[in-house]
């Protein structure tokens, strides 16, 4: 392997300026185009001569979801908060990760993403992790095991993303308090739709994706997307790469019957980078760029998605789904992943040279029935059914993760990582689950409605250590429940309450170690009221909602036996959210979105140094108290528009104790898009461009960073 490159030698980012006169010397001949995607249904695309269509807008309050109810409601129609993120809008804004769609778009969200956890874990209304955030592809969920989730991550082939704030239990199964993102796909339409794109920018970043859907025959047709990312990263010796490919075909059997057959595959080598270290308890700006991995780390990521999907209308008032899927993840890791400077000599300390396997495949079918009736004559609404899931685990690694190295913080040699345990299978689980669920809506009037729902859950999980030869089998069993009503004041205008239940595991399922195998699944409930409103003829809608959420059973230390773990904790919060998107005038848009909230650990004891100190009152670790979105964006002439966003997110703790505080960050980003004709765009995008340096991760002792200023110029194109 060569030699790792130091930062003095390392081929400094392109200035934001060399870009800019990039985009100026570009023929038009010779720009690009913008994908035609609508925010919620695949439609037809046409082009003829030069496109009119505006980038789809607004909070979809109007438009049926089906992340936050199998009834296929609209937002207004549900007693819960509920977003809807438009593929187009995600594109147009340069958000190439699931991740920054969802934190730089959606109200209360923020990340905690690390190399760890897949880069993907959310925190929301004060709960974090994967734990408590969920997160679906295209309804479908695959069980976080050791708290990671790597798929999906690539934006390309998404046609929305579905956000849904508050428990969702009674929808999804355990693991869902704080809420859940829907990632929704492009798939097969009866038009055809192509689209292609090529970007370039600062760290040697390259990105090209092409898409195609349309008619094969008169029941069949198509949808093939191909997405592939390369960098040198912005850290020394942070190559990074990906490659994203969704297919599905469809046939439409007969106009009341549909079946689709979809694969979905993702591989990523993400820049193996797990912080910078604290020195002296704060951050140095210049080790900014410096990796103090290992030269032979490794980080690899393998997601596959299989699905068949079959919808019948047996009638106007019934209709019958099913979905089959086997999902499969292979991931590996292989780093030294602990810094602590050091004061005596000071250097950097490096240790736990971590090697890790991930070999998970889950199977499962879901069935759901959808009944439309009136009851004593009033309109009802009824779905109910089953998820069955079969889930096998394996963890290889290469425990107790011995071996320590020091460097000179300033220019770190990273040597090669060190394995004196050997890596070996040593925990091998099996999960069965199975899930009865329903939901109901009864309009008691035009204009007031109930919605409730229900679910209850029972999965067991089988686990052997394959060292010591020792296994257990625990069964768990949990029902969860809402019920809201939506009082419609005049069109477009709905109050909403609701009060619902959840559960999550004091682990992860597949994973759960045998020291946690006798506790309970948490439980948690929430009270939140609300209004909604789309007014201007749909040029403006805003929606503002309070909440309470409590969470009992976590797992806590018992104050008398510092060493006795009970399960009696509680965590809470509060809080308030608020989100506007106006057409001010022609051609002019602004999105804001807000969230005040209280979160705190009502009872909850750690061990310290033997003795028990209780953590009561403090904020719970990655959760910020304030958070904000804002996004403009205004067509100053024909065929050019400029946008601008920024993301702020309040400060965090990275400590139960609250000792160590991560600061409030504030990150700007930008974009200029030129029409050229009809089908072509080329765009202009800078990220940070005012070089914020900020941690969206990480530990008392180290922090993950977030990208530094960069850029991008993107030509696209549909045809």
């Amino acid at each position: 392997m060569p030699p790792a490159r130091s930062r003095r030698h390392r081929r400094r980012p392109a200035p934001l300026a060399t870009l800019f006169l990039v985009a100026a010397s570009v023929a038009p001949a010779t720009a690009s185009a913008e994908d035609s995607d609508a925010p919620l249904t695949l439609s037809p695309v046409t082009v003829t001569g030069r496109s009119t269509d505006a980038a789809p807008a607004g909070l979809a309050l109007d438009r049926p979801n089906s992340g936050g109810s199998r009834l296929d409601l609209t937002p207004l129609e549900t007693p819960a908060s509920i977003e809807v993120i438009s593929g187009r809008t995600i594109r147009d804004r340069g958000q190439t990760s699931v991740t920054e769609a969802v934190t730089q778009n959606a109200t209360g969200f923020t990340t905690l993403a690390a190399p760890g956890n897949g880069g993907t874990s959310l925190a929301t209304r004060g709960f974090a992790g994967h734990g408590s955030v969920m997160q679906l592809y295209d309804g479908t969920r695959l069980y976080v095991g050791s708290g990671t989730v790597t798929f999906p991550f690539d934006t390309w082939s998404t046609e929305r993303i579905e956000v849904l704030r508050g428990p969702a239990s009674v929808l999804y199964g355990e693991g869902a308090i704080g809420g859940v993102v829907n990632v929704v796909p492009k798939r097969p339409t009866p038009g055809f739709r192509n689209e292609a794109m090529v970007a370039i920018g600062t760290d040697g970043t390259r990105r090209a994706a092409a898409g195609s859907g349309g008619p094969v025959s008169e029941k069949l047709s198509y949808r093939l997307d191909v997405g592939g990312n390369r960098s040198d990263g912005w850290v020394d010796r942070g190559d990074n790469k990906s490659l994203a490919v969704s297919g599905a075909v469809k046939l439409q059997a007969t106009p009341d019957l549909a079946v689709t057959l979809s694969n979905d595959y993702g591989d990523q080598q993400p820049q193996e980078y797990f912080g910078t270290p604290l020195i002296a308890g704060r951050l140095d700006r210049a080790l900014r760029h410096r990796n103090f991995n290992v030269a032979d780390g490794e980080i690899r990521y393998r997601d596959n998605w299989t699905q068949m999907k079959a919808e019948w209308a047996v009638s106007d008032a019934l209709t019958l789904r099913n979905t089959a899927y086997h999902l499969t993840s292979h991931r590996h890791w292989k780093n030294v992943e602990s810094y602590a400077w050091n004061a005596a000599n000071r250097r950097v300390l490096r240790d736990s040279y971590i090697e890790i396997y991930h070999d998970q495949r889950q199977v499962g079918d879901r069935f759901d029935a959808t009944w439309r009736s009136s009851l004593f004559g009033m309109k009802n609404e009824l779905v109910g059914g089953f998820d069955l899931n079969r889930i096998e685990f394996t963890h290889a690694n290469n425990s107790p993760y011995g071996g320590s190295s020091t460097v000179d913080p300033f220019d770190p040699v990273p040597g090669l990582f060190l394995n004196s345990a050997g890596t070996t299978p040593r925990s091998r689980s099996r999960t069965r689950q199975y899930s009865l669920f329903a939901e109901d809506r009864l309009s008691l009037t035009p204009q007031l409605s109930l919605v409730g729902g229900i679910r209850h859950d029972a999965p067991t999980v089988e686990r052997r250590d394959l060292v010591t030869g020792t296994s257990y089998t625990k069964d768990f069993r949990a029902t969860s429940w809402r019920t809201g009503a939506v009082y419609e004041v005049m069109p477009g205008l709905a109050l909403y309450g609701q009060y619902a239940t959840a559960v999550d595991p004091v682990g992860n399922l597949i994973s759960l170690s045998p020291t946690q195998k006798d506790f309970d699944l948490s439980t948690g409930r929430q009270v939140e009221i609300g209004v909604k409103q789309s007014f201007l003829e749909l040029r403006g809608e805003w929606t503002l909602a309070a909440y309470r959420i409590v969470k009992d059973k976590l797992l806590t230390t018992d104050p008398n036996r510092p060493g006795v773990t009970m399960q009696v904790g509680r965590q809470s919060s509060r809080g308030l959210e608020a989100s506007l998107s106006l057409g001010l005038w022609e051609g002019v848009r602004v999105d804001v979105n807000g969230a005040l909230l209280r979160a705190k650990y009502d009872d909850f004891t750690q061990s310290v140094s033997g003795r028990a100190v209780s953590y009561a009152g403090n904020v719970p670790t990655g959760v910020p108290e304030r958070t904000a979105n804002v996004w403009a964006n205004w067509a100053f002439l024909p065929d050019w528009e400029v946008r601008a966003g920024l993301q702020y997110v309040g400060k965090t703790y990275a400590d139960a104790a609250n000792s160590s505080v991560r600061p409030a960050y504030t990150v700007v980003n930008a974009g200029l898009d030129y029409r050229p004709t009809g089908n072509t765009k080329l765009s202009l995008r800078a990220f940070n461009l005012f070089d914020e340096v900020y941690a969206v991760a990480g530990s008392t002792n180290s922090w993950v960073l977030g990208r530094p200023r960069s850029a991008e110029l993107a030509f696209s194109m549909t045809f």
